[in-house]
């Protein structure tokens, strides 16, 4: 089981997001899903995959580390997904640079939830 750094805190700088945060700023709900871990984790790939500007750096059985890189700048953001076996894909997204990423990590996961819902 790779853990990554999905469990990591986000820093206190607001350009983070995740599900395993205590506070409300940072916190963002795990994805969840129905059926088997393999559907999903497949569902996630084809997702990252039709995303712009997004790389899969690091896949295991039951984690994704995908590199996102902003259209202007090219700064890289880090973005993580660990399947639970709770049918719960815990989640974690966070700029390598700057203090403020103006929402981006969270609405890039507003977007691929949606797209996962949908799937």
């Amino acid at each position: 089981m790779n853990l990554g750094n999905s469990q990591l805190p986000c820093p206190e700088s607001p350009n983070c997001v995740s599900s395993h945060s205590q506070d409300k700023d940072h916190y963002i709900e795990p994805l969840a899903y129905k059926g088997t871990q393999k559907n999903a984790f497949k569902q996630l790939i084809t997702i990252i995959h039709n995303y712009p500007r997004t790389n899969i750096v690091t896949e295991t059985e039951d984690y994704l580390h995908v590199e996102c890189k902003s259209a202007w700048f090219g700064f890289v953001d880090d973005l993580e997904f660990f399947f639970t076996p709770t049918q719960e894909i815990h989640i974690r997204s966070a700029s390598r640079v700057g203090y403020s990423d103006f929402g981006v990590n969270r609405k890039r996961i507003a977007v691929m939830r949606a797209q996962f819902e949908k799937l």
